[in-house]
């Protein structure tokens, strides 16, 4: 049953991946990645209310946290883009994506942990 609950949710996940990327891309005229750093600080936020949540059973852990949150960050994508920055001269780049993703990453994760303290 559990496994389940992993592959429903990431079969959003997945998908909704995707679909964040192409939108938070489309609107960005940058060598920056920043549909990857989208979804990636939004997982952070997601698996930081989990985390929070002292309401959260096992079961929804599973949906959201390994299912949802697994198929929506990429941190080989995040790498992989990174490297391409890197490849292409854009070192600085490279620089600031790594950077500005842990930072807002932990940030978004803190705040989620907070935020369901908080409600």
């Amino acid at each position: 049953m559990n496994w389940l609950l992993v592959v429903a949710g990431a079969m959003v996940g997945a998908p909704l991946r995707y679909l964040t990327d192409r939108a938070v891309q489309a609107r960005h005229d940058s060598v920056l990645p920043w549909g990857t750093f989208v979804v990636n600080v939004t997982g952070c936020l997601i698996l930081g209310l989990l985390a929070g949540a002292a309401s959260a059973g096992p079961q929804l852990r599973l949906l959201l946290g390994t299912g949802l949150c697994g198929a929506l960050t990429t941190y080989s994508t995040f790498s992989y883009e990174t490297l391409r920055l890197t490849e292409a001269g854009a070192g600085r780049y490279a620089a600031v994506n790594v950077v500005a993703s842990v930072v807002a990453g932990l940030a978004a994760a803190s705040g989620g942990v907070w935020l369901a303290g908080a409600l």
